[in-house]
């Protein structure tokens, strides 16, 4: 046989071999190939399930915000996982979450000084600009975090950035105030803590060792921070001991009452992020230490129905019929029930507080409130809490700057950093600072 005839062969036979069909041994590999595909695509195919939301196309960001709101979500099914087991309150565990997720520690830089300590018994952290020669004495914000009056510190990342950043921007000393948290402490301890912290910093004697001008503090919050900041300035422009008043107030979307959670924003963004209705009204009852069996009632305004007497010389002050514009009013109706339960103001009397509730305090206590800054943000349930204070505070003589972005959500102003950079969360917070340059 001809060598040439045997290449031939040899050929044949290897692409016989190459086109056989798989044996029994490559079979067993192959379906684990398919499983493991298959697993894979059910299990994205179930996390983008779990992450994607509807949202409204003119929010910031929103694929981000979706991925923020899935971490937070998941990281509350944990705590409440948790705190069913009896292993430990959720807020507890939540906190313990944000906190692995971002404690910064006291630094020095050569622009801007920080340092912890305490005023008067109440954890501060202290952010000192850098002293100009031509300004001796610096101005001053005293700074309350967010966290529904139980997530959140001073000294996470997020409020340490954003004080620091104001500390340089404003070459000014920031006080930011580490008040004590529910489940440890509940209402009225958090505001005791602000007070009690921000009156010392007020002697004349401590503004001197910081440098501050006594003419030139002003106080500041967001969230929970936003409504403990409104309640500190209630109480000290009615204080005729404080030798030093304070010159302003910025609230960023603060949350001032807890009568009526049907206003406009509260139905249109009922389960927007990154703070639903549902759980803004839970942090509501934990501050109070009251019955999460209330919830529920609570959320379609049973506490508030029209057979509350305890209610009802309130509810003039919160008609957001004639206390909003129309461009938020919309088509939406005020939620009012003939028939409520009256038992839950009984047994949670704070509910009606103007200490918890500023936005329902009296004329005669606003008219004497500082110049204000209030931030909304369209896609958050407490928008219309900071837009009708606007409106009882011009009503009572007070100069108000109304600062509303369409696109933002709550907690935006702090969301600034990657991975969590949102360009509203930019645009707020150069708003905010500029606002504070301009006018402390």
């Amino acid at each position: 046989m001809s060598s040439w005839l045997l290449q031939k062969l040899a050929r044949g036979l290897q692409v016989a071999s190459s086109s056989r069909p798989p044996q029994p041994a490559e079979e067993p590999a192959r379906g684990k190939m398919r499983s493991s595909c298959i697993v894979l695509t059910a299990v994205v195919a179930l996390a983008a399930y779990y992450v994607y939301i509807p949202l409204p196309s003119s929010v910031s960001d929103p694929w981000k915000l979706m991925l923020l709101d899935a971490i937070f979500r998941s990281a509350q099914q944990v705590s409440n996982l948790i705190h069913y087991l009896g292993l430990s309150h959720h807020l507890v565990t939540l906190n313990f979450i944000i906190f692995s997720f971002g404690k910064k520690s006291a630094w020095s830089s050569t622009q801007v000084k920080v340092t912890d300590t305490d005023f008067d018994g109440v954890e501060v952290r202290v952010f000192e600009g850098s002293p100009k020669p031509e300004e001796p004495l610096k101005r001053s914000v005293v700074y309350i975090h967010g966290g529904g009056w139980a997530l959140a510190s001073a000294k996470i990342s997020y409020y340490d950035e954003l004080c620091t950043a104001m500390a340089e921007e404003l070459n000014a000393v920031i006080v930011s105030i580490e008040y004590r948290l529910v489940p440890k402490v509940h209402f009225p301890e958090q505001i005791n803590d602000v007070v009690r912290a921000t009156k010392y910093f007020l002697q004349p004697e401590v503004l001197q060792k910081y440098s501050v001008d006594p003419g030139r503090v002003g106080i500041s919050g967001d969230s929970a921070g936003g409504n403990l900041a409104a309640v500190l300035g209630q109480q000290f422009s009615q204080d005729a001991s404080l030798k030093s008043k304070l010159k302003l107030q910025a609230l960023i979307y603060p949350v001032l009452q807890a009568l009526d959670f049907n206003t406009p924003s509260y139905q249109q963004n009922v389960d927007t992020p990154i703070l639903p209705r549902y759980v803004m009204v839970k942090y509501w009852v934990d501050y109070f230490k009251g019955n999460q069996d209330f919830v529920q009632a609570m959320i379609v305004n049973n506490h508030t129905s029209l057979d509350v007497e305890e209610a009802a010389a309130l509810r003039a002050r919160l008609n957001w019929t004639s206390l909003l514009p129309t461009v938020f009013t919309k088509n939406y109706t005020p939620v009012v029930q003939t028939t409520g339960n009256a038992r839950i103001v009984r047994e949670i009397p704070q509910l009606l507080d103007v200490r918890s509730s500023p936005l329902i305090a009296d004329r005669e206590v606003l008219q004497h409130l500082p110049k204000t800054y209030i931030l909304t943000c369209e896609h958050d349930v407490l928008r219309d809490d900071g837009i009708m204070y606007a409106k009882r505070l011009e009503s009572a003589g007070v100069e108000v700057t109304l600062d509303h972005f369409e696109d933002a959500f709550h907690g935006c102003m702090i969301f600034t950093s990657w991975p969590t950079n949102f360009s509203v969360g930019i645009r707020t917070r150069k708003s905010y600072i500029t606002w504070l340059d301009q006018n402390l």
